[in-house]
């Protein structure tokens, strides 16, 4: 697969992404816009509107500015740039938020069919906060980033869904690829320690921590890890997204329980 069939594969899946969570929000009830989400500080609406900023930038809005002050919620300098979105729309209509996200999503996709990404590791010439990313971790993320957040607002108004589209399986999938490095230096596994992680909907992922006390991908599974993590989807979502803990029950651990369990306990690898 060349880098521009695999870019366009990503964009894609972001602009399904895109269409499911307008599609949520379009059902929703105007109390239930204030119903808070698993991100600290932000309810449903804080949500739409983080979307609705990002998604603007990247079609060519001018960066934005707000006084954020110091919410004590907010980690890091990436965290006040999000909140500035969050900041500006808070008095927003619902369907100002929805058609704003759709608006700059089109123009976007529009852009990216017309002249399409050929170099993965080349620079876009748009990017919100000035992150230095590449066209492949930028497209990459977005279909994360976009799904995650329509996640984070079923579960608020409890509406389950969404499990089995193409963004739920590249979400889970990218963040199951974190596996590796959770192992070896979250939990601090000693060398030769395995992980096989079974998750509903995809092949099994297996990992070991190398000499070197780094975690590294396996091509397959060993007959006999270390360490086994059984758990559906939307389990493994909430724990490597750091939403919250898989409901009981939901996490097999098999194998070395204790060295499992220190994993389960260290998932989290996005905000």
């Amino acid at each position: 697969m060349t880098d521009q069939e695999r870019l366009a594969g990503y964009v894609e899946v972001w602009w399904e992404a895109v269409h499911d969570l307008t599609a949520v929000l379009e059902s929703l009830s105007p109390e239930e816009w204030d119903l808070p989400t698993d991100l600290p500080g932000w309810d449903v609406r804080a949500v739409a509107a983080h979307v609705a900023h990002l998604e603007g930038i990247l079609a060519g809005a001018p960066e934005e500015t707000a006084e954020v002050g110091e919410p004590a919620h907010v980690t890091g300098m990436m965290g006040l740039y999000t909140e500035i979105g969050v900041v500006n729309r808070r008095d927003a209509d619902p369907d100002a938020l929805i058609n704003e996200i759709r608006e700059a999503a089109t123009t976007r996709h529009t852009a990216l069919l017309l002249d399409p990404p050929t170099d993965g590791q080349a620079k876009p010439p748009v990017i919100f906060g000035g992150v230095p990313w590449s066209w492949e971790t930028l497209l990459r993320n977005r279909p994360l980033d976009v799904w995650m957040h329509e996640q984070d607002v079923r579960r608020a108004v409890g509406r389950p869904g969404g499990m089995d589209g193409a963004p739920a399986r590249h979400t889970a999938e990218y963040l199951a690829e974190s596996m590796g490095y959770v192992l070896a230096k979250k939990a601090a596994a000693p060398a030769g320690s395995t992980l096989v992680l079974e998750m509903t909907g995809s092949e099994p992922f297996a990992f070991a921590v190398n000499d070197a006390g780094r975690g590294e991908r396996l091509p397959e599974p060993p007959a006999t890890p270390t360490a086994c993590l059984r758990m559906d989807r939307a389990s493994f979502v909430v724990l490597a997204g750091g939403r919250r803990p898989a409901e009981v029950g939901a996490v097999e651990v098999l194998g070395d329980t204790e060295l499992g369990s220190r994993v389960v306990g260290a998932m989290a690898t996005t905000p």
